[in-house]
Formats: structure tokens, C-alpha cells, sequence
């Protein structure tokens, strides 16, 4: 059994301080994905200790979200010898189909991403797939660091583990003065 958490910390993609996480939470816990992604061996065994959880969904499509989720699913429908689509940003906001991505209302879709931290970013690439009428089987991601997120699909994961995350509102690091780090942006500084 390969241990994820050990794998986490040795590449360096378990970082602790006061972060401005995707969602819009606070936290002292930032998983920095790309320490991962950034090795397509690694990559490829981490997913492979997950497949065949993931090969009985019986997915046709397997759709990440841009961007973390790209590499993701490439790798997840790769494994399983089906195709991958991406859901981008949409122009007025959540995620849409493009480049030429059909589903067929027989299709069995896997949803995939990086890191769960609210669900936002499935719940979006959810509401991309439903105007083609294709089912949603399950979602996969990494890590799961969300509070009883529910989709209403099983969900997979490499790694659950229990992080704080905090409303800005009631962040404590916040109070306590430490400098808040938007990490994965242009700036990656201290906001």
C-alpha cells in the first residue's frame, strides 16, 4: 500500500502558513498538486493504487476541470482506455464543453479533479455535462480535504485528511497579523 500523505510530504506538496485557497477560504494548509503532476511516473502509479476502484463506474468519458483536473484526467482516462474532455471556464462563469467535446446521453462520465476543498469546481464540471443528458457514475480526486461534501455520486480519493478552513471573516490567522499567500497565482505573494 503505498503511503500518499509520506509521498505528499517528501515532494514538498503539503505547505503549512495562512493561504488564500481557490474557494475563497483561509487556510493553514495549502496542497500543492503540481509536485505531483509535475512527475508522470508518480502520477501514473499514485492513480494506478485507485483504478480499478475506478474501473467498476464502467466510464466511458472521464472530464476534469481546467486546470489541475487536465492532468488528472488524462491520466485517470488513459489508465482506463477511454477518452478524456476538459471543462474550461465558462465567459459569464462556471465551466463549459468546448472544443468540439460531445457527450451522448448513453455516455457514463467520470468526474475527476485535483483537490476537493468545497466541490465547487466538480459541482461546475457536473452542470457542463448535464445539458448533453450523459450520467454521472462517480468522481476521483487526489485529495479530499472537504467537510462532508455529498455530490451525490461516489467519490474516490487518494488521500482524505482533515484540514481547517476558515470564512475570511473568522480566520484566526488573520487575526493573529500572519500574511495571507495566494498560491498557484501570477503573484504568489503575500496579499
Amino acid at each position: 500500500m503505498i503511503d500518499v500523505e509520506k509521498i505528499l510530504i517528501e515532494r514538498g506538496a503539503i505547505l503549512k502558513g495562512h493561504f488564500l485557497l481557490t474557494s475563497g477560504l483561509h487556510s493553514d494548509t495549502y496542497f500543492e498538486k503540481f509536485r505531483i503532476l509535475e512527475d508522470p511516473r508518480l502520477t501514473e502509479r499514485l492513480i494506478s493504487t485507485v483504478i480499478d476502484k475506478l474501473r467498476e463506474f464502467s466510464p466511458d468519458v472521464v472530464v476534469g476541470p481546467t486546470i489541475g483536473g487536465v492532468a488528472v484526467a488524462f491520466e485517470v482516462a488513459r489508465q482506463l482506455g477511454v477518452k478524456a474532455y476538459y471543462a474550461e471556464r465558462g465567459e459569464s462563469g462556471g465551466r463549459v464543453l468546448r472544443r468540439g467535446f460531445k457527450l451522448k446521453p448513453e455516455d457514463r462520465v467520470l468526474v475527476v479533479d485535483d483537490v476537493l476543498t468545497t466541490g465547487k469546481s466538480l459541482l461546475e464540471t457536473f452542470e457542463a455535462i448535464k445539458p448533453f443528458g450523459a450520467k454521472i457514475v462517480g468522481a476521483f480526486v487526489f485529495v479530499d480535504r472537504s467537510e462532508n461534501f455529498n455530490a451525490g455520486v461516489p467519490l474516490v480519493s487518494l488521500l482524505r485528511v482533515k484540514v481547517k478552513n476558515y470564512k475570511p471573516e473568522e480566520c484566526p490567522l488573520c487575526r493573529a497579523g500572519v500574511p495571507l499567500v495566494k498560491p498557484g497565482s501570477s503573484k504568489g505573494t503575500n496579499l
